[in-house]
């Protein structure tokens, strides 16, 4: 049978030591990367939203109807502009959530459309 010796039990005791001061780090290389996920599936949804609302008005709907079309894609949060004339153009900004003293951020979209006559 094998006694630990001194060196084995110090040993066991800087690992965890080494354990502890390393978790903070990778937990905070976890939370910007599940930030970084989350900023772009929001940047996807916002380019979607606009080309969808870009599409609408390209046959024919309403600057309110595109608003809609675009708000139901990107979500209640959602800012939503048209521009119409020879060509329509849809903006879309969806807030992120604040990274504390980073401030907010948002993700933009923008489709162009020429109206079917």
């Amino acid at each position: 049978m094998h006694c630990p010796s001194v060196a084995d039990r110090r040993q066991r005791g800087s690992v965890t030591a080494e354990f502890a001061l390393a978790l903070p780090a990778v937990v905070l290389l976890l939370v910007f990367c599940l930030a970084l996920l989350s900023g772009g599936t929001a940047q996807l949804r916002a380019s979607d939203a606009a080309r969808a609302g870009a599409r609408a008005a390209a046959i024919g709907a309403s600057p309110g109807e595109v608003r809609a079309v675009a708000r139901q894609l990107a979500g209640d949060r959602a800012r939503v502009g048209v521009e119409v004339g020879e060509y329509v153009v849809v903006h879309v900004s969806v807030p992120l959530p604040a990274l504390g003293r980073w401030g907010a951020f948002e993700a933009r979209g923008e489709a162009t459309a020429l109206p079917e006559p």
